[in-house]
């Protein structure tokens, strides 16, 4: 037998169906917070994975190409910079507010590359990042990367300056002086080129078309950040030498019986059976690449940025700080205008201290930490001892270093704004640590802007233009507030 339950009263049948109903209703959840500066970011989207293999290519080239070791390319240097009294530009003038950090050191370019209108200076690196002495063999080489900005005017005012030749470096040992000259230093640029084979099936080479924001240097491997795809990877092993008698009217025989031709600036790579390399003595072929896992939704022709997918690879360097753990330390630059909240992102991919090359795990290069930038418009960023330095340029107006730590999981600010010099790039840590031990820590850059006599402020003395190397001793930067 079935005893019924008793009628509930009309309300309670009224209020019993309204809940139901609303229990019924899909779930919608809070509108996402759009990430702040400084909040984590996804570390995902820094996530790489290997391009083509391009060794046996190189090693082809080295077959018909001698090779030059960084030594004797130092050694053979062809330009001279100048230090001390003999440097003579300042692009720090006594910056936009009135005070500025002058550095410890600074380097000059010769004449020809401090004017010149052709080539864009932008990448730092140095042995510091490569070796945990901070000697390659005997030296203390820093490398600087240039990019050609070819362009009509310029054409018709030199033909030589006509051809798009990509990328080149600079070979600097800032501590050898000149025999006879103490405040002299030898340098020698190096043309970057990726090696393909042609149509009738021989090994060749081109220019490389990249912005080349930043370098990083470890074990033999020169890592060169590509802006809108990830990394280029170069061996120091492998810079090949096509004037090796140093005669350039006469071409040299190559070692598989062919010709070298460093006297023709329109052609690159091999042409009817001659070497060609836009004039470079040296040409230093790609090895390898690592492409982003993640889709790039940033625009190449625009300087904002997304806040989602691949990030743009516009600086690159090394934190050697943890030694059980090197990372590549990886950023982009964005204006964050009026109308674009998002001011970009940096992240940290781990280093493989056994071989030189980033750490893969099943094939790819998982990114162990990221976060929204504090600040936009950064040109370069360090970490080293858990501390982001970071630079800020905004067209010939002074710069401004930044500092920055992880505090409650967010990367915020620490200190006041540092001036800076106008126009300066990508960053450089040198550690300090090498054999002597306990030596002084510097942090490293270079600027970008020629000398203009027709923008006004570059010739302005509280924001002048110019192109130096140039270094803050690590302890003046962490001593001011």
């Amino acid at each position: 037998m079935t005893t019924s339950q008793p009628a509930l009263p009309r309300r309670a049948v009224w209020v019993a169906a309204l809940a139901a109903a609303v229990l019924a209703l899909p779930v919608f959840a809070a509108p996402a917070r759009a990430a702040a500066p400084g909040d984590p970011a996804t570390a995902s989207a820094f996530d790489l994975t290997s391009g083509p293999d391009l060794s046996g290519h190189v090693a082809a080239l080295k077959a018909a190409l001698p090779t030059q070791g960084v030594q004797d390319l130092l050694d053979q240097g062809n330009r001279v910079a100048k230090t001390g009294a003999s440097c003579s530009t300042d692009p720090f003038g006594t910056g936009d507010d009135g005070s500025v950090l002058r550095p410890a050191k600074k380097i000059c370019w010769d004449a020809g590359d401090s004017d010149t209108r052709e080539w864009i200076p932008q990448g730092l690196t140095g042995v510091s990042d490569a070796q945990a002495d901070e000697l390659w063999g005997t030296r203390k080489p820093l490398v600087a990367s240039w990019y050609d900005k070819a362009s009509t005017t310029l054409c018709s005012a030199d033909p030589d300056t006509c051809y798009d030749k990509g990328v080149r470096l600079s070979f600097l040992d800032p501590e050898t002086a000149v025999a006879g000259s103490p405040e002299s230093r030898r340098y020698r640029h190096v043309l970057l080129v990726e090696p393909y084979y042609n149509s009738y099936g021989n090994v060749s080479y081109k220019a490389i078309d990249i912005h080349a924001g930043g370098l990083a240097w470890y074990k033999y491997y020169l890592y060169v950040a590509d802006t809108m795809n990830g990394l280029r990877v170069f061996d120091m092993r492998s810079i090949l030498d096509l004037n090796r008698d140093q005669d350039a009217s006469v071409d040299d025989t190559t070692l598989d019986g062919l010709k070298s031709n460093v006297r023709d600036a329109s052609r690159i790579g091999r042409q009817n059976n001659v070497y060609y390399s836009h004039t470079y003595r040296y040409v230093m072929p790609q090895v390898a690449s690592y492409k982003f896992v993640a889709p790039q939704g940033n625009s190449p022709s625009a300087v904002t940025c997304v806040a989602t997918g691949a990030p743009k690879a516009s600086y690159i360097s090394v934190d050697r700080s943890n030694t059980a753990a090197p990372s590549l330390v990886m950023g982009e630059y964005c204006d964050s205008d009026d109308t674009h909240v998002e001011k970009g992102r940096v992240g940290a991919l781990p280093v493989d201290d056994a071989t030189g090359l980033l750490k893969a795990t099943s094939g790819v290069v998982r990114a162990t930490q990221a976060f929204h930038l504090p600040r936009d418009l950064t040109q370069g960023a360090a970490r080293y001892n858990g501390v982001y330095y970071f630079n800020r340029s905004w067209t010939d107006h002074s710069g401004s270093l930044r500092r920055a730590t992880v505090t409650d999981g967010r990367l915020v600010d620490y200190g006041n704004n540092i001036t800076n010099a106008v126009g300066p790039e990508d960053l450089y840590f040198e550690h300090g640590q090498g054999v002597a031990g306990g030596g002084t820590q510097y942090l490293w850059s270079l600027t970008e802007h020629r000398s203009d006599s027709t923008v006004a402020t570059c010739n302005d003395a509280g924001s002048p233009c110019g192109r130096v190397l140039y270094a803050h001793r690590v302890g003046d930067v962490l001593a001011l507030p």
